[in-house]
């Protein structure tokens, strides 16, 4: 089993802040929120600093951290794809006179990359989660040799990515260090009660059952904690947005009869139709359960928040993989 990894470095922080640039995005702003005040739509007076963040998981994790101290912008809703989800311009020139950028990294978000260089560009400050942590890479399919983004799937990364944070939140005008030093302590122990509930859950299922079978390659890095072997996924990049081809299924249909696995997993945020086709081609029985990988749910969902997400997919893996 391998630990959780102890990187405590590259915290992604770029502090430099082009005049001209910082000016410049002052005024878009301005001019956005001008326009959104004549057709009614003005946001109430608020003078918090303001956070962007790219993913639904990193914000909630942002939120958890500065609580009511700033003004926390999530870029992608719930239920929305990390890969292709699209920003408005209103967002995006204000996204450009942000007080802090958080964005995952790694080719993660590849629908709103230009958004977040520009706004590096505009003398924003950015902090990259990816920069935090032990990267691995994918070890199968069209992206074998890249870097995998999916590291929130191990909580061991993303106690890093927290510690990494804390710094970089400091930084932002009017946010209280002891306050943030607070609440950061508090998610950390929760993130390591996360990590020890999801030990102990694994540790039950048999070494012959530890292989897991997806529609997409997002849980290498759950499989590197805990000890699991990724058999294959119907999805064969590192992206949603590539499509698989006709031997790909078939490499899956051969996989799922050599290991005996009971179960198919299903990412919530793809359509599982590829994985009940998948299912009802292979010549054994295999139920097909929905995981929460990439995308938080609304707050009247299963996994409305990360913590809560983990544990949901802790539950359901243990529970299809066991005997």
């Amino acid at each position: 089993m391998t630990a959780p990894s102890s990187a405590r470095h590259r915290a992604g922080l770029a502090t430099a802040r082009p005049a001209a640039a910082r000016i410049a995005a002052r005024i878009a702003a301005v001019t956005v929120a001008a326009a959104l005040a004549l057709t009614g739509c003005a946001p109430a007076g608020d003078d918090r600093p303001v956070v962007f963040v790219s993913t639904n998981i990193l914000g909630d994790v942002v939120d958890e951290l500065v609580g009511d101290q700033a003004e926390v912008v999530t870029l992608m809703k719930p239920d929305a794809d990390p890969h292709s989800f699209e920003i408005s311009a209103q967002q995006a020139a204000r996204m450009r006179a942000a007080d802090l950028v958080v964005s995952n990294g790694l080719g993660l978000e590849e629908g709103l990359q230009q958004h977040l260089d520009a706004a590096v560009d505009a003398g924003v400050p950015s902090f990259v989660a990816a920069d935090a942590i032990d990267v691995l890479d994918y070890r199968e399919g069209d992206a074998a040799g890249t870097p995998d983004p999916h590291f929130w799937t191990d909580p061991g990364r993303m106690v890093d990515v927290v510690d990494a944070l804390e710094p970089a939140l400091t930084e932002v005008d009017g946010v209280d260090a002891a306050a943030l030093t607070a609440r950061t302590t508090d998610y950390r122990a929760e993130l390591e009660r996360l990590d020890a509930e999801m030990t102990t859950a694994f540790a039950a299922i048999p070494a012959e059952r530890r292989a897991l079978v997806t529609n997409h390659h997002v849980f290498g890095y759950l499989a590197d904690r805990f000890d699991f072997d990724v058999v294959g996924a119907v999805i064969p990049g590192g992206t949603t947005l590539a499509a698989p081809s006709a031997s790909d299924l078939a490499d899956l249909v051969d996989a799922v009869e050599t290991t005996g696995v009971p179960t198919v997993f299903a990412e919530s945020s793809s359509p599982d139709r590829l994985v009940q086709a998948l299912a009802s081609e292979a010549d054994v029985h295999v139920d097909v359960v929905e995981l929460f990988t990439e995308s938080l749910t609304a707050a009247d969902g299963d996994a409305p928040d990360y913590l809560t997400m983990m544990r949901v997919d802790t539950e359901r893996i243990a529970t299809g993989l066991s005997p």
